[in-house]
């Protein structure tokens, strides 16, 4: 994957009716990468692609595409191919007639087409597919056709508007690993639109969260999950337990903290500023807390409570503990390794949390 930008948002705003479905984007796409826009319903991901693919004109800014102007470009001439939700599967045509439909024009010879077509099925891994009927093939293989129709012209970039959202949990996850592997093999950037998180983080070499029509955080899927730089953006990457907190010292990358219900806490500052008196939001992920039905002895960073509910999943556990003086229970993610789970069913009794300093994020007070 290269670092050069392919794609270059700059300064980008779409409004309708007067309101700014997107607000003043500015973004970079890298060629060869797989970038993903994840946000809530309404915050602008698709708007955005549509921009891209030429079906709705910026009101503002500009869109390059190998460093050149999209804006007087129409969508059929850009170095662009799109794939829907819904696929949009010609039922009168059959498999070959789908993914070869895009080359009508194309210049090449009947034959060539459907040399070109019998390698997509290859890479879709459909083969002896081509006079299969449309109605014919399930979701999944609903799907792959629509992939091959828009990868068998070789655009620069292909679009995808949530394409996966209309299959099922388990052919969902599997499809997932399939995409991201056929973007490697074909080297195509992709710009993929959801709204789930976790299949943004699986499949994406960077995501930029979008919220309001605007731009987050772009960061790979490590980063954004354990070094969010927003509120907005931790709570919507996973589950996270937030506290507010008063900065007591400060000083060589380390921060004491008085952060209510959880007490005192030490957190690892890394590159932060932090001024004594601010006020900050403390976070942490449910898997980074230990819970323990003994108290850990003299220590920084524990934090006394009393088991609440938990849900037991086979391989881990869901725990919730009450804390004197915090209404929300704290959320504990648990692996059940060995005998671990005994007495989690145990509501009430007296627990401990612990956590290093590096587990906790500092996020400034919104």
């Amino acid at each position: 994957m290269s670092d050069e930008h392919i794609i270059s948002i700059q300064g980008v705003s779409k409004e309708f009716a007067g309101v700014k479905a997107v607000n003043d984007v500015d973004l970079g796409i890298r060629r060869g990468e797989f970038f993903s826009l994840l946000g809530p319903s309404g915050c602008g991901k698709t708007t955005l692609l549509r921009m891209l693919a030429g079906f709705e004109s910026p009101t503002r800014g500009e869109i390059f595409i190998d460093e050149q102007a999209m804006s007087a470009i129409p969508p059929h001439q850009r170095p662009v191919n799109m794939v829907f939700q819904s696929y949009a599967i010609f039922p009168h045509l059959d498999v070959r007639g789908n993914i070869a439909f895009g080359m009508r024009k194309s210049g090449l010879s009947k034959s060539e087409v459907n040399a070109r077509v019998e390698e997509m099925l290859e890479m879709i891994k459909l083969p002896g597919y081509a006079s299969r009927g449309a109605t014919q093939l399930s979701g999944g293989e609903r799907q792959r056709v629509a992939l091959a129709r828009a990868l068998i012209k070789e655009p620069k970039v292909l679009l995808l508007d949530e394409p996966l959202g209309a299959l099922d949990k388990k052919l969902r996850e599997q499809m997932q690993l399939e995409l991201r592997a056929l973007q490697k093999r074909v080297g195509i950037t992709f710009v993929f639109v959801t709204h789930d998180q976790e299949e943004a983080l699986t499949m994406s070499d960077r995501v930029a969260v979008m919220s309001k029509g605007r731009v987050l955080q772009v960061e790979g899927p490590m980063g954004l999950y354990e070094r969010p730089t927003t509120r907005f953006v931790a709570d919507f990457i996973g589950t996270m337990n937030f506290f507010g907190g008063t900065v007591r010292e400060a000083a060589n990358g380390t921060a004491s903290i008085d952060a209510g219900p959880l007490g005192q806490v030490r957190a690892a500052t890394q590159d932060e500023a932090f001024t004594v008196g601010a006020e900050i939001v403390v976070a942490i992920r449910p898997e980074k807390l230990r819970l323990t039905f003994e108290a850990p002895g003299p220590a920084v960073n524990v934090a006394e409570g009393r088991m609440g509910p938990a849900a037991y999943l086979g391989d881990r556990s869901h725990l919730y503990v009450h804390l004197t003086g915090r209404d929300e229970p704290v959320a504990v993610a648990m692996q059940n390794e060995g005998r671990s789970a005994v007495g989690i069913d145990q509501t009430d009794q007296p627990v401990w949390l612990s956590w290093a300093d590096d587990a906790i994020v500092l996020l400034p007070d919104e």
